[in-house]
């Protein structure tokens, strides 16, 4: 569950909106499928564009994170009379993904890997490791929520940050009398095809989430329904 939140998603949505446009992903398309970084003056000619228009779109991909540049002398000369570095391009390391409603299952994925190489190295059984993961990443969570409040927060600030927090990692958590429901499951396939381990390992998440600011006074209490998170956070009295 990402900390970078709703500005990670919204660079993820720039991201793919940039190549929304047929010349931009063809560019794209071809930068991508190259072994080497490649000059302007070879995108341009393998695409039959003008130098300008192939200029222009890769500093647009640039720009929505799709590609990274370097300098380099392609003459492979040095020092006086060499002239300057071409600028090349490449593929971004950054990895981009989409999902509406959001997902995270690379956050799954990454705590039961966690789980299975503790279970493996540590000779655990697998659901303590995969509980452990889980704490380990409410207790991450839950750091965040105390930051995120700030020194002296009283209980409704804390109960604020908590949804705050909830909803970047993809919850879309809603406050309502004596709950916060949560309408998304960031592990919606998951969830479906592996319900118990994976509402049990989403129910340790939260709770230890919940437990690391207990002053919000949320308790996590499995109560799945169709279309939300199996896990409401149940309010007491503040």
């Amino acid at each position: 569950m990402s900390t970078e939140g709703s500005d990670n998603f919204a660079a993820h949505v720039a991201g793919v909106a940039a190549l929304d446009e047929p010349v931009r992903a063809r560019l794209y398309q071809w930068v991508v499928g190259r072994r080497e970084p490649v000059s302007r003056d070879e995108a341009a000619a393998a695409l039959g564009l003008a130098r300008s228009v192939a200029v222009f779109h890769l500093e647009k991909l640039v720009a929505a994170g799709l590609l990274e540049v370097e300098f380099r002398r392609l003459t492979g000369r040095r020092g006086p009379g060499a002239g300057r570095p071409a600028k090349l391009y490449r593929r971004s390391s950054r990895a981009l993904s989409v999902s509406l409603p959001e997902r995270h299952y690379e956050v799954a994925g990454r705590l039961l890997a966690e789980a299975v190489h503790s279970a493996s190295t540590q000779d655990v059984p697998i659901d303590d490791a995969v509980a452990a993961a889980a704490r380990a990443l409410g207790r991450s969570l839950g750091s965040t929520v105390r930051s995120r409040a700030g020194t002296g927060a009283d209980p409704a600030e804390v109960r604020a940050a908590l949804i705050e927090v909830l909803g970047e990692q993809g919850y879309q958590p809603r406050l309502e009398a004596d709950r916060i429901t949560l309408g998304n499951c960031p592990f919606q396939l998951l969830a479906q095809e592996y319900t118990q381990l994976v509402c049990a390992m989403n129910l340790k998440v939260l709770a230890e989430t919940a437990a690391a600011v207990s002053e919000a006074g949320a308790v996590p209490t499995l109560a799945p329904e169709p279309d939300r998170c199996c896990v409401v956070l149940r309010l007491s009295a503040s």
